[in-house]
């Protein structure tokens, strides 16, 4: 099968990532939604700290050699959708705090988020997550309160290509069921199961999904099968597309409706920090899907996403956008690291991205909630 790319660039954004490539150009027409991709959830503040050499010891003071702040929670997902060049959605609760004002800005006016379906609630403080990164691993500390979620996201959720959803065992989320009514294509994962069950019939809203993707410890548990790529054949029979990530091996997708496999393998990088690089995988994966690229193309495109993203500070700090993807393809076809085989599995990139502007590697994040603007 032959794969067609855009090239077509998308308005420049006002933050990190002025060059935006859209990779829906050649399939949009006047009748499609706005909006590309709709989610809701909780925003955190997200402070990031990076450069351990081990966990915090009780009753010591460590030191950590990097930092950084961000918006995060459901944040990260918003960001890394709109890195890519979709067109997303926010329906969110933002604190009535800095800390509330410097996110939304930050998704807005930075990545150019639709916040019109999100509110500021009066009197409540933003959620904080705290990130310690050391030994490839994370230790987080959050508080906040639950905020209600903005009524447009239980009644309203607006036309859109897909959604995307994190679902919680033993509950129904009506505007997932809303979604999908309205034609809407929904692509889930899902957390931890702290009850322990792992009965896949806790997991009502999957009914209504396109595709689902958990971690192979998540799919096997919730198959009571010991193998990933086991799992996800079955999950393939519960919904048409079931995506296993499996961490250092890469990732194995299933499409039940056609029977089809792919298995990618990761891209060997060095990990600063894996915090969000779940939903930077979840996004890559989308975008390929919604731009109709084939099954292994799609898997390896957001198993590249997820490789950069922990390259770098935090979620959405560290989504990758369109010319750090050039930027790395360049590096690696012309400074190796890469074998012969992982050239070849992205070779596609070379119809769809631009010429990289900057050189790799880059850095984007910074320490500071923001600094003053000069007088």
């Amino acid at each position: 099968m032959s794969i067609r790319h855009s090239t077509h660039h998308g308005p420049p954004a006002t933050g990190h990532h002025a060059y935006c490539l859209d990779p829906l150009a050649r399939l949009r027409t006047p009748a499609d939604p706005l909006c590309d991709v709709y989610l809701t959830g909780t925003v955190f503040l997200d402070i990031i700290f990076t450069g351990l050499d081990s966990a915090p010891v009780r009753g010591t003071e460590s030191w950590a050699r990097g930092m950084g702040s961000s918006p995060g929670g459901v944040a990260n997902m918003a960001t890394a959708l709109a890195r890519l060049g979709l067109r997303t959605s926010l329906a969110a609760a933002f604190g009535d705090d800095h800390y509330g004002d410097y996110c939304r800005d930050a998704l807005e006016q930075g990545e150019g988020i639709d916040l019109a379906r999100s509110r500021t609630v009066p009197g409540w403080h933003s959620p904080v997550t705290v990130s310690m990164a050391y030994e490839g691993e994370r230790t987080m500390i959050s508080h906040g309160h639950e905020a209600p979620l903005p009524e447009s996201a239980l009644r309203r959720p607006p036309s859109a290509r897909a959604a995307v959803a994190s679902l919680t065992p033993g509950r129904r989320d009506e505007w997932i069921g809303q979604c999908a009514r309205a034609g809407t294509r929904i692509f889930a994962d899902v957390g931890w199961d702290e009850t322990g069950r792992w009965d896949p019939a806790d997991l009502a809203d999957l009914e209504h999904c396109e595709a689902f993707l958990p971690n192979a410890e998540e799919a096997m548990r919730y198959t009571r099968t010991r193998c990933p790529l086991a799992a996800a054949h079955a999950l393939a029979d519960r919904v048409p597309m079931a995506v296993v990530t499996l961490g250092s091996e890469g990732a194995y997708a299933v499409d039940g409706s056609t029977g089809e496999s792919a298995q990618v393998p990761a891209i060997a990088v060095e990990a600063l920090d894996p915090t969000g690089a779940g939903d930077v995988f979840v996004a890559g994966f989308v975008a390929g899907t919604l731009a109709e690229w084939p099954l292994a193309d799609r898997l390896a495109f957001a198993g590249l996403t997820a490789a950069l993203s922990v390259q770098e500070f935090g979620g959405s700090l560290s989504a990758p956008g369109w010319l750090e993807i050039a930027a790395w393809w360049q590096q690696a076809q012309s400074l190796g690291g890469q074998t012969t085989a992982a050239l070849r599995r992205y070779a596609f990139l070379d119809q769809l991205l631009p010429a990289p502007a900057r050189p790799w590697p880059l850095r984007r994040a910074v320490p500071t909630i923001g600094f003053r603007s000069p007088a």
